[in-house]
C-alpha cells in the first residue's frame, strides 16, 4: 500500500509541476502579447478575466488527472506482477514435473490449479498411463519370468528322467540335487515307498544333498510316521515356515544355521503314492515353487513307478526265461523217464518173471501204489508213505484214492477214474496229492490199468515222479507273469517279425483283437518314417543286443500311440532265439505333454517378440511425448522472454536475486537508477549494489544481502542505495518471494521518491 501511494504521490506531484508549467507559459505568452513585464500588477490586470482564474487552477485539475492516472497504472503493475509470478510458478511446476516424468518417476505428482489447465491434464494422464504400463510391464515380466521358469524345469527334469530311467539311486539323486540348486533349497531327501511286502510298508531314503554336496545316511521312516508319512497317507504337499531346531539334522560345515522353510510333496501318479521328496532353504517358497514341485512330482512318481515295473519286469522276465529253461529241461527228461517208464511197464506186462526186480526198481526212484477198480488203495511203497507224510501202511491201505485229493480234484478225477477201472487208456500228466499234514504234493503221474489173464481191470497202478518244488516256483511265476501282463503290454514275436501272441493290454491299446493281432508282423504298427529306425532295432535285438526306449505305434483307428518298449529276444533249450518278446507301457500322456511344453516354448518366444515390437512402439510414443514437451518449454521460453521484456520496459527498478544472492535479472530502470551497466551487476552477489554502513544499520537491507537470514517479504520499507557515482539515493523497496522445488528466487520492486523540479 505504500509503494501504490507513493508511486500516485509521485505522479500527483508530476501533474501539479506540469500544471504550474503550462500556466506559467500562458501567463508569460499573455504578458508577451501585450508587451507587459511580469508583475503583481500586470497579473492582477490578467485576472480582470475570468479565463485566467481557470487558468490558476491548472496545477489543481492536473495533479488530480495525474493522481488518478498513477492509481490506475500502479494498479495494473501490481495485477501484471501477480500475474507473472503465478506464470512462472506454473511453469516452473511444469517444467519440474515434466523432468520427472523423464527419469522415469511415475508417482511425481502435480497440482491442476484451472480447470483449464489442458497441459497439465495432459502429463498427468501421460503419468498414468506411462505408471499403467510400467506396473503391467512389471506383472507380464513376472508371470512370463515363472512361466519360463516352469517351463524349464520340466523339460530339464524330464531329461534326467529319460537319462535315469534303469536305476532308482542314481535318478534319485540327480532329481533331488537338480530341484535343490533349481529352486535355491540348501538340502533335500528323496524318500522311495517300499510296500512289496505287505506287513512291511516303509519310506526309504535313497539320496541326500545337502550345501551342494551329496551325503549318505541311511534312514527308515515307518508309514504314516512324522511328515514324510503324513504328506504320503495325505496325497498333499506340506509347506512349513516354523521348524523346531532339531528337526534338520545336516548342517553345512560353515556355520550351524539350519534352514527356515520346508516343502514336502508326495510323488503320486493316478493316486498311488511311489515316494516322497522333501526339501529345505532359507528363502519361503512361492505359489510358483510349489506349483512346479507338484508338477514335477507327477512325472517323478509316474518315472519312479516305470523304473519298479521295469526293473520288476526285466528281473520277472530273466527269472522266467530261466525257470522255462529249467521247466523245459526238466519236462524233456521227465518225458524221457516216462518213456522208459512206459517202456518198462509193457516189459513188465509181457515178462512177467522180471516183474520183482522191477518192482523194487520202481520203489527206489518213484512213487509206487496199487488201487483196486473201486480206488481202494491195497499198497504203497515206502516212497509214496514218505511223500504223503505217513509212516506205516495200515494208515493208508484201505482207504479210498479221495483221501490223498482235495475236493476240488475229486469231481474231474472221478470220471477219469471210472475210465481206467472200465479198462480205459492209462492217465498220465499233473497232478495235487494232498499229505497227511494237509500239504500240497505235484506228481508227474501215470494211472495205469492192470489185466488179468481173461483181459478185465484187476487193480490200478500209480506211479509218479514228485515236482512239488518245480510247480510251486512254476505258480509263482505264472503269478508274476499274470501281474506283468496287467501292469504291462506284453507281446510275443517270431523272428521273422509275426506276431504270435499278445496280452489283453496291448489290443485294447491298439483296438485290434487277438486274430487281427496275429495276422500283422511287428513291422506293420510302424508309418513308413520309422521303418528303418524299428528294422535297426529289430536286427540288433536278433543279434543279441536288447533295446530300450520309445517308440511311436499306431492304433487301428489311426491314433498315434507311444510306448516306452523293451524288446529281448528268448532262447530255446539248444541256446538258438526261439522268440522276441517285447514288454511296453503307454507313455502317450507323458508324451504329449513334453510336446505341448515345447509348443509352448515356441509360443513363449513368439510373445517374447510381440513384446519386443511393443517396446519399439512405446518408445515411439515416448519420443514424441518428449518432442511435444520440447515444443512446450519453446513456447514456455517465449513468455519468459515476454515477460522480461515486459519488465525491462517498467518504470520502476526491479532486480531479481536466487536464495544464494546471485542476481539473475536487472532491468534498464534499475540500470538507470543505480548507473551502472546490467551486464556488471547480473551474476554477481547482490551486496555490491549498497554500502556497507547502509547494511549495517538498515535491518531490510542486512536481511536482503544475507542468505542466511530471513527476508522481510512484501513490506514496502525506505532505504539508501549508493550510485557508481557514489551520489545516496532514497528509494521504497518492495521484496517478494516465489518458492520453486524449495529453492527461493526474491524480486525487488524499487521506486525512487526524490522529486525533480523542472
Amino acid at each position: 500500500m505504500a509503494r501504490k501511494n507513493r508511486l500516485t504521490r509521485r505522479f500527483t506531484i508530476g501533474g501539479v509541476i506540469f500544471g504550474l508549467v503550462i500556466t506559467f507559459f500562458i501567463t508569460q505568452s499573455t504578458l508577451d502579447i501585450q508587451n507587459l513585464p511580469l508583475t503583481y500588477k500586470n497579473l492582477k490586470i490578467l485576472h480582470n478575466y475570468p479565463i485566467f482564474y481557470i487558468i490558476d487552477l491548472l496545477p489543481i485539475i492536473l495533479g488530480l488527472f495525474a493522481r488518478f492516472c498513477g492509481r490506475f497504472f500502479e494498479g495494473k503493475i501490481e495485477v501484471l506482477t501477480e500475474q507473472i509470478q503465478t506464470f512462472n510458478q506454473r511453469n516452473a511446476n511444469l517444467q519440474a514435473f515434466s523432468e520427472e516424468i523423464l527419469k522415469g518417476n511415475t508417482d511425481a505428482a502435480f497440482d491442476i490449479t484451472t480447470l483449464t489447465d489442458n497441459l497439465g491434464k495432459t502429463l498427468i494422464e501421460l503419468r498414468d498411463e506411462i505408471k499403467n504400463d510400467k506396473l503391467s510391464e512389471e506383472i507380464r515380466k513376472k508371470e512370463d519370468f515363472e512361466r519360463n521358469w516352469v517351463a524349464e524345469g520340466l523339460a530339464r527334469f524330464g531329461e534326467i528322467m529319460r537319462r535315469n530311467n534303469d536305476n532308482i539311486e542314481a535318478l534319485s539323486f540327480e532329481i533331488i540335487s537338480n530341484i535343490c540348486k533349481y529352486v535355491g533349497s540348501v538340502q533335500g531327501g528323496f524318500y522311495i515307498l517300499e510296500n512289496d511286502d505287505r506287513h512291511d510298508v516303509h519310506f526309504e531314503l535313497t539320496a541326500h544333498f545337502a550345501y551342494d554336496r551329496q551325503k549318505y545316511n541311511n534312514k527308515r521312516i515307518e508309514w504314516n510316521e512324522g511328515l514324510i508319512g503324513r504328506s504320503a497317507f495325505e496325497k498333499r504337499t506340506i509347506v512349513l515356515d516354523e521348524i523346531p531346531e532339531d528337526y534338520v539334522e545336516i548342517t553345512s560345515g560353515l556355520g550351524e544355521t539350519n534352514p527356515r522353510y520346508i516343502l514336502i510333496t508326495p510323488l503320486k501318479t493316478n493316486e498311488e503314492v511311489h515316494g516322497v521328496i522333501e526339501i529345505a532353504g532359507f528363502e519361503p517358497y512361492l505359489k510358483h515353487h510349489v506349483d512346479f514341485i507338484e508338477k514335477i512330482a507327477e512325472n517323478i512318481g509316474s518315472t519312479i513307478g516305470n523304473v519298479k515295473i521295469n526293473i520288476r519286469t526285466a528281473k520277472l522276465l530273466a527269472e522266467s526265461q530261466e525257470q522255462a529253461e529249467r521247466l523245459a529241461q526238466q519236462e524233456e527228461e521227465m518225458r524221457q523217464n516216462m518213456e522208459e517208464l512206459q517202456a518198462t511197464q509193457e516189459e513188465a506186462a509181457k515178462q512177467g518173471e522180471h516183474f520183482v526186480s522191477f518192482t523194487n526198481s520202481v520203489n527206489h526212484t518213484l512213487i509206487r501204489a496199487e488201487y483196486d477198480i473201486n480206488g481202494i488203495l491195497i499198497y504203497a511203497n515206502t516212497k509214496f508213505l514218505k511223500k504223503l507224510d505217513y509212516t506205516t501202511n495200515s494208515e493208508v491201505e484201505g482207504h479210498h484214492i479221495s483221501m490223498f485229493l482235495s475236493e476240488k480234484d475229486r469231481e474231474w478225477f472221478n470220471e477219469i477214474w471210472t475210465k481206467l477201472a472200465r479198462g480205459g487208456r492209462h492217465f498220465e500228466g499233473y497232478m495235487k496229492h494232498i499229505t497227511k499234514k494237509g500239504k500240497d504234493l505235484w506228481t508227474m503221474a501215470t494211472y495205469t490199468p492192470v489185466r488179468n489173464a481173461h483181459g478185465e481191470v484187476e487193480k490200478v497202478l500209480f506211479l509218479a515222479i514228485d515236482t512239488t518244488e518245480q510247480k510251486e516256483k512254476s505258480l509263482e511265476y505264472e503269478g508274476q507273469i499274470k501281474a506283468l501282463n496287467m501292469s504291462n503290454m506284453k507281446i510275443d514275436f517270431m523272428v521273422s517279425g509275426k506276431l504270435v501272441d499278445c496280452n489283453e493290454r496291448f489290443q485294447s491299446s491298439l483296438g485290434f483283437t487277438l486274430s487281427e493281432m496275429k495276422q500283422k508282423s511287428v513291422f506293420e504298427f510302424f508309418n513308413e518314417d520309422d521303418q528303418a529306425n524299428i528294422e535297426e532295432i529289430w536286427n540288433n535285438v536278433i543279434n543279441g543286443i536288447p533295446y530300450e526306449g520309445q517308440i511311436r505305434v499306431f492304433s487301428k483307428l489311426g491314433q498315434e500311440i507311444w510306448l516306452q518298449a523293451t524288446f529281448v529276444a528268448k532262447n530255446d533249450m539248444y541256446g538258438e532265439i526261439d522268440r522276441i518278446i517285447a514288454i511296453a507301457n503307454n507313455i502317450t500322456d507323458q508324451k504329449e505333454l513334453e510336446i505341448q511344453i515345447q509348443k509352448q516354448n515356441k509360443k513363449l518366444l513368439a510373445q517374447e517378440e510381440k513384446l519386443k515390437n511393443s517396446e519399439i512402439e512405446l518408445s515411439k510414443k515416448l519420443e514424441k511425448a518428449k518432442k511435444e514437451l520440447r515444443q512446450h518449454f519453446i513456447e514456455i521460453e517465449k513468455v519468459k522472454v515476454r515477460n522480461e521484456l515486459t519488465l525491462e520496459g517498467a518504470l520502476d527498478a526491479i532486480m531479481t536475486f536466487n536464495q544464494k544472492g546471485i542476481v539473475e535479472f536487472f532491468n534498464n530502470s534499475a540500470e538507470t537508477l543505480w548507473d551502472v551497466n546490467k551486464k556488471m551487476i547480473i551474476g554477481r552477489n547482490v551486496r555490491g549494489l549498497f554500502n556497507e554502513s547502509v547494511m549495517k544499520d538498515n535491518d531490510f537491507v542486512n536481511r536482503l544481502v544475507d542468505p542466511e537470514k530471513e527476508k522481510l517479504i512484501g513490506v514496502r520499507t525506505e532505504i539508501t542505495i549508493t550510485t557508481k557515482s557514489g551520489e545516496n539515493k532514497s528509494v521504497l523497496c518492495l521484496l517478494s518471494d516465489a518458492v520453486v522445488d524449495d529453492e527461493h528466487s526474491y524480486t525487488a520492486f524499487i521506486q525512487n521518491i526524490e522529486l525533480e523540479l523542472f
